[in-house]
């Protein structure tokens, strides 16, 4: 049997590309993009919060602390498991439809009692009213600046 031989591969030539002009932005324009992001999906569930008639909400600028796991906490509390629950929904449900984002990770959907929501640089907590108050999660990062995202709250 005769066998077939392969042919070198022809060598390819780079493409030659012009050189990069300097934009002449500053440095920090990716990280001023990125944490205005962060305050865009801060915001938006804000709303998915008062959507479902979250009380109390708060939400601290971790930013200016080191070593914070995210740029924005968010918490806020419901009056029963169902509450939270739908609390917790509505900010899923509002994040993915005005920023199309999913978190990265949730948990606490199975006694609703604390539900987190993790987007990575805004995490959002929701509480069952017993259960804020028993961890005080506002005290432990006392050391934050509490941010204005909501204007009138019932």
């Amino acid at each position: 049997m005769a066998t077939k031989k392969k042919k070198p591969a022809a060598a390819k030539t780079p493409k030659k590309t012009a050189p990069r002009k300097p934009s002449g932005k500053p440095a920090k324009a990716k990280t001023t993009k990125k944490l205005n992001e962060s305050l865009i999906l801060a915001e938006s569930a804000v709303r998915g919060i008062l959507e479902k008639k979250g009380k109390n909400v708060v939400c601290l600028d971790l930013r200016g602390i080191e070593n914070a796991v995210c740029e924005y906490f968010i918490i806020c509390e419901g009056d029963s498991n169902t509450q939270v629950e739908a609390i917790a929904g509505s900010v899923t449900d509002f994040v993915r439809k005005e920023l199309s984002t999913r978190p990265y990770r949730s948990e606490g959907w199975q006694n609703a009692l604390w539900i987190l929501i993790d987007y990575v640089t805004v995490i959002v907590h929701v509480f069952e009213r017993d259960t804020r108050s028993f961890y005080n999660l506002e005290s432990l990062w006392a050391d934050a600046e509490a941010v204005e995202l909501v204007k009138k709250q019932a």
